[in-house]
């Protein structure tokens, strides 16, 4: 009758508490910063939101088109008379969109960089030109304190919206509705304006300037940036700030969100790029960069990390892929779309009601040390384990098991200076390691007393034993300073608590005793402020 051999059972010691959280690991992936000197600040950056998911950065009188793949300027776009702002691509990635200083917006093919359609009737500068969700409007929003709506094929304005008492900086249509504009000014103020109405339905006030300004896809929930601070509002609610977050040290410049809407990111003059978790708002991670940021972006599936600085400089950091992970995404996307292979396929291997379905078991494979003690061969398991450089915790745990087997002076015997040299340097080099040193000062214990008749034969066994015996004497003169240190301390405390104690015992008695003889101080008063 065979049974299934038991493998080493790695002993799993208590973690200390760190500082790297998965969520900081997650975002240290975005690694291996490219700085690209671009010719004066970046004011803008904008994802397209097609694959390959190339990104529009907007910097001086030009807008340039980056490659996601090789981080290198794809198209160049520079009809500008003036400084340009709001470099947006369209969904489809067709088309860019961008206003400038002197108020004017332009309409450009990605492909050959020709203007398609001129707005002109801005007067002042315009630093929010997006596309509406039905890709046949433009918003605008300009310095002159007006929010417009255009009809791209006329050419002409559909919708002017006024109220707004300062310059409007942010604005979007909404995910959710292409009806519903959302717009941040100077004047400390959020407007959400309906087309249907012509008008504004709800007026949010920030308390500073507004700078950036998000939405949620449902619609339901608006985050607006303003001097260093964060607001939350819930317009479901008429309105209601939600949330008020004060993070940053300087004016917060640009927000944006992950593809997921699960982490929140913003940008600040104080140099540093912020993640948070939209859940409890919560910072989770924190990116510092050389210059102060003016505008920040995250690739829609979430492997690029753009931010843009006042100085010109534009760094783009990528989050490397696992395999596992494309493959997952590729299969939806595949899923989703009709026509493909793998929609007509779908179904066909799984297993229906009623169908029996035959585990396959895989052979496992021993590891060289697992195969030795199954032949309980205890000296060749050490000597493999030793051998192919295991954690030092692998090899604890199989001294540990020859232990349990009382093994261990079988495995430690017979042994030449070239089998007793790892074993030995093993010892010098964890015996000072408080979670395996109980334990292999027993194990030194009992290679001393086996091999100390044999000392002097071989220099170098000799050197590791000086050198383990070295690092033992260093060992205890540590405990016994660290000893000394904790003795002193209790002292002190100790000290302190009974100094205390005599203050409040005085105060209590001062306080319970007769106010004429009050002014009279008592002995034990007296002792007790000699004490003091």
């Amino acid at each position: 009758m065979s049974t299934d051999f038991k493998t080493l059972t790695v002993k799993k010691y208590p973690r200390l508490p760190g500082r790297k959280t998965h969520e900081s690991r997650y975002w240290r992936k975005f690694k291996s910063p490219i700085v690209v000197k671009e010719f004066a600040a970046v004011s803008s950056i904008h994802f397209s939101e097609t694959n390959p998911y190339d990104f529009a950065v907007t910097a001086s009188t030009r807008v340039q088109i980056y490659s996601s793949k090789t981080h290198q300027v794809k198209k160049t776009i520079s009809r500008f008379k003036d400084v340009a702002y709001s470099g947006t691509i369209r969904a489809d990635g067709r088309l860019v969109v961008a206003g400038d200083a002197t108020g004017l917006i332009q309409i450009f093919d990605v492909g050959s960089r020709a203007i398609l359609r001129t707005f002109r009737d801005h007067r002042h500068p315009v630093h929010v030109a997006k596309f509406s969700s039905d890709k046949t409007q433009i918003l605008s929003a300009s310095d002159d304190k007006t929010v417009r709506i255009w009809d791209m094929p006329s050419e002409t304005p559909v919708t002017i919206f006024t109220g707004h008492e300062d310059y409007i900086r942010a604005g979007m249509v909404s995910h959710d509705n292409p009806h519903l504009i959302l717009s941040g000014s100077y004047d400390q103020t959020v407007k959400l304006w309906d087309m249907r109405t012509q008008g504004c339905v709800m007026t949010m006030n920030h308390g500073a300037p507004v700078e950036a300004i998000d939405m949620f896809p449902d619609g339901g929930v608006v985050v607006a940036a303003g001097g260093p601070n964060l607001k939350v509002f819930d317009i479901l609610a008429g309105g209601r700030p939600m949330h008020s977050l004060s993070n940053h040290q300087k004016t917060v410049t640009s927000l944006c969100f992950d593809n997921s809407y699960s982490r929140l990111l913003t940008g600040s003059l104080d140099h540093h790029v912020k993640v948070y978790n939209v859940q409890d708002y919560s910072v989770v991670h924190s990116v510092k960069y050389p210059a102060p940021v003016m505008s920040v972006a995250l690739s829609p599936d979430d492997t690029h990390l753009v931010a843009g600085m006042a100085g010109g400089l534009l760094s783009i950091r990528q989050r490397v892929v696992k395999t596992p992970e494309v493959q997952t995404r590729r299969a939806q996307e595949e899923q989703a779309r009709g026509g493909s292979y793998k929609y007509f396929v779908r179904g066909q291997k799984t297993a229906g009601e009623g169908d029996i379905t035959v585990e396959s078991q895989k052979k496992r494979r021993l590891r060289e040390y697992d195969r030795y003690l199954k032949a309980f061969q205890y000296g060749n398991a050490l000597d493999a384990c030793l051998r192919t450089n295991q954690p030092a915790v692998t090899t604890v745990s199989l001294i540990q098991e020859l232990i349990h087997r009382d093994g261990l002076k079988q495995a430690l015997a017979g042994r030449d200076d070239n089998t007793l040299e790892p074993l030995t340097q093993f010892l010098v080099r964890n015996i000072n390691n408080p979670r395996y040193t109980a334990l292999l000062v027993d194990v030194s214990t009992v290679v001393i007393d086996m091999y100390s008749a044999v000392l002097g034969q071989s220099p170098l066994i000799d050197e590791l034993f000086l050198r383990l015996r070295t690092k033992v004497k260093a060992e205890i003169a540590f405990q016994k300073q660290l000893l000394a240190v904790v003795g002193s301390m209790e002292m002190l405390f100790a000290k302190s608590t009974s100094t205390s104690a005599s203050i409040a015992s005085h105060n209590e008695l001062a306080s319970s005793a007769p106010a004429s003889a009050s002014t009279v101080p008592s002995p034990s008063a007296s002792a007790s402020a000699s004490t003091i």
